[in-house]
């Protein structure tokens, strides 16, 4: 793995990802993505040169990697350098949802591809967004996410780069966003209105608590506005009276 120097193949098709990049959304989408950058300076610790964001949800299905692209998307927008990384490596889906190619990505530079080789990550959208993808899927994800490997790629890109978006598995499946949550700065947690299931919620943050993981906030995906822009908040008030939150409305 460590000979492979594949380019990424970069395309972006609005009319095949319409959800899957910020500029091709809803206007009122692309202003809650823009909230979210701004209200990011409010909830990240002081003084970290390069915040390590990871991205999370209790279970599959609720937004969390498109929440990822887009949210580095927007950074990298705002003239900061952005690198995302899929993080899920069981089931990822960057390169994918991106229509560029697997790899190289994460696994490679796990296992030996040198990490001042970035250069292959930038992308062609804007001069300052690296999109990482996954790599070739391992047998051991959460020992490799967890690993000092890991770190030490994470620390070298931090030296980089303005911000690092890692979009991780679902807390509830699988240990792989808790084996990586002592190297990252914070974690969002994304939920999906009526699609989440509260007892679902309910253990991913205790999962998270439990881990003394540093959560950010809630993002609440395919709100459904009315009476306000946040709309119906009350099934999971709890959370967002605790934890900061920005409603992302994709239809």
């Amino acid at each position: 793995m460590a000979n492979k120097k594949k380019n990424i193949r970069f395309f972006f098709d609005p009319a095949v990802h319409k959800k899957t990049l910020h500029k091709n959304l809803e206007f009122t989408a692309v202003e809650q993505y823009k909230l979210l950058r701004a209200n990011l300076s409010f909830t990240l610790p002081e003084g970290v040169k390069c915040p390590i964001i990871g991205v999370t949800s209790s279970m599959r299905g609720e937004g969390k990697s498109t929440t990822a692209i887009n949210m580095s998307y927007v950074l990298a927008e705002s003239g900061k350098s952005v690198l995302l990384i899929d993080g899920d490596l069981r089931i990822p889906s960057i390169a994918k949802k991106m229509d560029i190619s697997s790899s190289p990505g994460l696994t490679d530079l796990l296992m030996g591809f040198e990490s001042h080789q970035m250069g292959v990550f930038k992308t062609n959208l804007l001069e300052n967004w690296y999109v990482m993808p996954s790599g070739d899927l391992p047998p051991n994800p959460s020992e490799l996410l967890g690993s000092r490997r890991m770190e030490s790629i994470l620390k070298l890109a931090a030296e980089k780069f303005d911000y690092i978006i890692v979009d991780l598995p679902p807390v509830n499946i699988v240990s792989d966003a808790l084996a990586i949550s002592k190297y990252i700065t914070g974690m969002i947690v994304v939920i999906r209105e009526n699609y989440t299931e509260k007892k679902e919620l309910e253990a991913c943050f205790r999962q998270l608590e439990l881990s003394n993981v540093n959560i950010l906030g809630c993002i609440l995906n395919e709100s459904i506005s009315s009476n306000g822009t946040h709309g119906r908040y009350k099934k999971y008030s709890k959370y967002y009276r605790k934890y900061y939150t920005s409603g992302s409305q994709q239809k």
